[in-house]
């Protein structure tokens, strides 16, 4: 048994216990560059998911609510003002549009389903009315209904519980010291403190970001870290999808192994969160989705994304069919 082999198992063992991974072990694990060192380390996260957090997987479905007109400059985002893309423009959709896009998605499988609104933050009053009653009709058919809405503060956090919600998405994006380099209008310190308004008003918080940005596999592992220190029980990892237009147009995406490892990286370092994939698998891994499971993960996104189109979700229910896996209802 070679050293890499060694030190991987040792690290499992460890993580079963109830110990965490240091800073130094994870970066050992994320720079791992041999090939039956990777699958190993896809093992290994596949049993520290199974032990602590059983065959369950849970999907998610979002509807993009509002699209475009975003002031913010995000280098990734389609929908900002500041770049010339393809993606859709439109005001916020009615109530009855958004509920009918939850009953939808949970026939599709979707535990879960969130209202998603393009821009810093919620824009009017009349906006957030509009949100609260899709939440109070979405709740009242029994849907766990979750949103991302931008910026917000324990207030306007609290009204969304009240209506029914029971979880907020905000993504921190990226680690803290490569955020400059993502976005210059707002800070890191504003979306921390969106993920610490939403739990201070009684909500679940997911959050994650997108990997592949340009960030170095140190400053993935910081990424990792900042958000175990943070009351986050749902981490969605996104993989760039370069979208035309925008600044990252021409960066590109990761390759499947190294999508792979750093989901099984998350689940070292966060062994009892849900850890669900998102945008960009596809574009991604390809024909090799199915291992995102063994790699770790018990969640994804399923159906379409806010601008670009997903995988038809009956393939994704076949996937967990054929590694007999189960599907939370």
């Amino acid at each position: 048994m070679n050293s890499g082999v060694n030190s991987i198992m040792e690290i499992t063992d460890r993580v079963l216990n109830g110990r965490d991974i240091t800073v130094k072990e994870a970066t050992h694990l994320i720079a791992l560059n041999d090939q039956s060192d990777i699958f190993f380390l896809l093992a290994c996260a596949h049993r520290i998911r199974t032990v602590l957090l059983g065959d369950q997987v849970e999907f998610c479905a979002i509807v993009n609510a509002k699209s475009g007109r975003c002031s913010e400059d995000c280098a990734f985002c389609a929908q900002s003002s500041h770049y010339q893309t393809t993606a859709p423009t439109y005001p916020l959709m009615d109530e009855t549009a958004i509920l009918e896009a939850a009953k939808k998605a949970v026939a599709s499988g979707a535990y879960r389903f969130s209202i998603v609104t393009s821009g810093k933050g919620i824009q009017s009053k009349k906006e957030l009315g509009t949100i609260l009653k899709a939440v109070e009709s979405i709740s009242r058919e029994g849907i766990r209904t979750c949103a991302s809405l931008g910026l917000l503060n324990e207030e306007t956090a609290t009204a969304l519980r009240n209506a029914g919600l029971t979880r907020y998405h905000h993504n921190l994006e990226t680690a803290a010291s490569y955020y400059p380099a993502i976005c210059s209008t707002h800070t890191f310190e504003t979306r921390v403190a969106t993920v610490e308004a939403a739990h201070k008003a009684g909500l679940e918080v997911c959050s994650g970001g997108i990997l592949g940005l340009g960030e170095s596999l140190e400053q993935r592992v910081e990424f990792a870290f900042q958000l175990k220190g943070l009351p986050v029980v749902s981490v969605p990892l996104n993989f760039l999808n370069p979208i035309p237009g925008t600044p990252l147009e021409n960066r590109k995406p990761l390759a499947s192994l190294e999508v792979l490892k750093a989901i099984a990286l998350f689940r070292f370092i966060m062994p009892h969160r849900d850890i669900r994939t998102c945008g960009g698998r596809e574009i991604s891994l390809k024909g090799l989705q199915p291992l995102m499971y063994i790699a770790g993960c018990n969640g994804s996104m399923i159906g379409n994304y806010l601008t670009t189109e997903g995988r038809d979700p009956f393939q994704d229910l076949q996937d967990l069919q054929d590694l007999k896996l189960t599907i939370k209802r």
